[in-house]
């Protein structure tokens, strides 16, 4: 029998145990006779940890390899939900033809101003200057200026993303796929309610991500954010949970100014610059998000666009090439209890129809003006839906289609009317 250095040690070690056991078996009997052969298994498996999953050579001896394998069904369903969603997540980088700034020689003369006659009767030679370098444009070169991530929906190509993320429009935008193949990207429709775009690229054969529900979140569900982290880091995956629902925020950006976005996700799931565009997924696998922002300075508050108000726009591309939103042509005020006190409002909910520096109350030969909607009209109801600040007026109208005909409950003046109107196609330039 051969032993190693370190099993000789423990034999060592273990001989003054074995005497006081045997002793103790004469006087008493009460030691089991399994105890020896109990000592010698564990003498002879001892440091060897058959749970342990390695790839290692000591000596000349192979150690076997094995997979890590999760025992837990939670993290097992967090592994196949990154597995499943992964080969659709991509990476967008844009590009942009910048000046390409060199040193170049310059000469500087501080006699410049000395008469003609003086300069000519020394010489001009005489009057050479100083000579030093500054930066200078040598033409223009196309350059890397940030990125964002998407998802690949159909298989020949439709990808979704943040607007902001595509915002510039004098950029190239290229598509990185998982497995490290390149299309340039064109920006087929940018939504301008929402913080949502559609890229094409062209391609066959892509794998999709699967669209969830996000009407039937619940606050602690668990969720996991995949993207490409800082512009740097593909297919980075964080996982938190649904840590608020139907928020409203204001984002802003150097590239896009600011906007409001209403009921969005809020989770604690990591969501850094460069994830935005990226999918929010659910332990199925699922899209039920699109990450979109985060609170700077503080700690993993992110929001994420619920995918159910993607859908439309979606599948507006896929019907007409663009993204067609339902109008309706007013200009409002949420009311509020603070507000209906202070302008003494009868109702302390709905939509009053009020302009301001960007236009009337009521567009000329909009919807809302061809069904005889007027300034100072209060709307408290879409469709028997109340208006209020958790629901407001544009999200309410966003659940619907251009062509939609929609029945509105308005308070105008003393008087409560219901009013008909056909939502008709956001112009472009709104």
């Amino acid at each position: 029998m051969n032993l190693n250095k370190k099993q000789i040690i423990i034999l060592v070690g273990v001989a003054a145990l074995l005497g006081g056991l045997i002793s103790s078996l004469i006087t008493s009997q009460k030691v089991s006779a399994n105890i020896f052969s109990d000592i010698w298994n564990w003498v002879n498996n001892s440091g060897q940890n058959k749970n342990v999953s390695s790839t290692s050579s000591t000596q000349g001896e192979n150690v076997a390899t094995s997979t890590y394998h999760s025992k837990y069904d939670y993290e097992q369903a967090i592994i196949a939900a990154v597995k499943k969603a992964s080969p659709a997540v991509v990476s967008i980088v844009i590009t942009k033809d910048l000046p390409v700034i060199e040193q170049c020689p310059q000469t500087f003369d501080p006699f410049f101003n000395l008469p003609p006659d003086i300069r000519q009767f020394f010489g001009d030679n005489n009057f050479g200057g100083f000579q030093f370098y500054a930066p200078c444009e040598k033409g223009t070169k196309k350059q890397e200026v940030g990125g964002g991530s998407g998802f690949i929906v159909s298989s020949d190509g439709l990808i979704v993303t943040n607007k902001h993320v595509v915002a510039d429009k004098n950029a190239d935008y290229t598509v990185l796929l998982n497995d490290g193949k390149k299309y340039p990207a064109k920006v087929v429709a940018r939504d301008s309610i929402q913080d949502l775009a559609v890229l094409k690229i062209n391609a066959s054969n892509l794998p999709t991500l699967s669209l969830g529900n996000s009407d039937n979140l619940e606050l602690g569900q668990t969720v996991i954010a995949i993207g490409n982290a800082l512009g740097e880091f593909r297919n980075t995956v964080s996982v938190g949970v649904v840590s608020g629902l139907s928020r409203t925020i204001t984002a802003s950006g150097a590239d896009f100014g600011s906007e409001t976005i209403q009921n969005v996700i809020q989770t604690d799931a990591a969501i850094n610059p460069g994830n935005s565009g990226g999918p929010l997924l659910d332990l199925n696998g699922n899209v039920i998000g699109i990450n979109t922002a985060i609170v700077a300075g503080a700690q993993n508050i992110g929001f994420a666009i619920p995918i159910n108000h993607v859908k439309r726009d979606i599948n507006s591309v896929k019907t007409t090439g663009s993204i067609q939103l339902p109008y309706l042509g007013v200009r409002y005020l949420m009311i509020t209890p603070e507000i209906a006190q202070s302008q003494k409002l009868k109702v302390d909910y709905g939509a009053l129809l009020r302009g301001n520096s960007d236009g009337p109350a009521v567009e000329k030969n909009s919807p809302a003006a061809q069904a005889g909607l007027m300034a100072e009209d209060i709307i408290l109801e879409v469709n028997g839906q109340k208006v209020d600040s958790d629901h407001p007026l544009i999200s309410i109208v966003q659940e619907y289609n251009v062509g939609d005909t929609i029945n509105l409950k308005v308070l105008r003046g003393e008087k409560t009317i219901n009013v008909s109107v056909t939502l008709g196609k956001r112009p472009d330039n709104l």
